[in-house]
């Protein structure tokens, strides 16, 4: 079974208990704690992949490292350090977030601009996808890169919205390279 499969179970599973026990907000912000930790720490993934430490020892260490988050959170974790899948903690996380969002109607989308967009044109911006996409909310997150040449990138999720100059002067390539076959 693929790892991306195997996240999206645990997602669901922790999303569910969240539900029941009115703690979805609770959970997703330990679960940014979390991802922090794993980004920060990239021995904690050798740590608790290691063959030679014994699930009783990993179970400590997390408990212990985790101290002060929802139990369920940190049994979650326990969990898929001792069945040795702790590497898809970062997609079960996202997949748990998207839950989430879908769950409250929020998108998140970034944005590939040349400059920052100033306030006006992030506050269109915003309507428009929020419209198109049929979301209460969008978080926007602009990132500033020169490549596009000009106009915009959006992606949300996993659809890419190419509007960007270099996008176009692709596709028109594309299209001149096939037509000369």
């Amino acid at each position: 079974m693929s790892e991306a499969i195997v996240a999206k179970r645990y997602a669901e599973a922790l999303f569910q208990l969240g539900e029941e026990k009115n703690s979805t907000d609770k959970f997703a912000e330990e679960l940014h704690v979390i991802r922090e930790v794993f980004q920060t720490d990239q021995k904690l993934f050798t740590f608790l992949k290691h063959p030679r430490i014994n699930n009783e020892q990993k179970k400590q260490f997390l408990k212990e490292i985790f101290q002060g988050l929802q139990p369920d959170v940190v049994h979650t974790m326990i969990i898929l350090a001792q069945r040795d899948r702790i590497e898809i903690t970062p997609s079960m996380i996202d997949h748990y977030i998207q839950l989430m969002n879908d769950a409250k109607g929020i998108a998140e989308a970034t944005v590939y601009s040349v400059r920052p967009l100033s306030n006006p044109e992030r506050s269109a911006l915003v309507k428009n996808l929020s419209k198109r996409l049929n979301k209460g909310t969008i978080n926007l997150q602009n990132i500033v890169d020169t490549s596009v040449l000009g106009g915009l990138k959006i992606r949300v999720g996993n659809t890419i919205y190419d509007g960007s100059l270099s996008g176009k002067l692709r596709r028109i390539e594309r299209n001149i390279v096939t037509a000369n076959k």
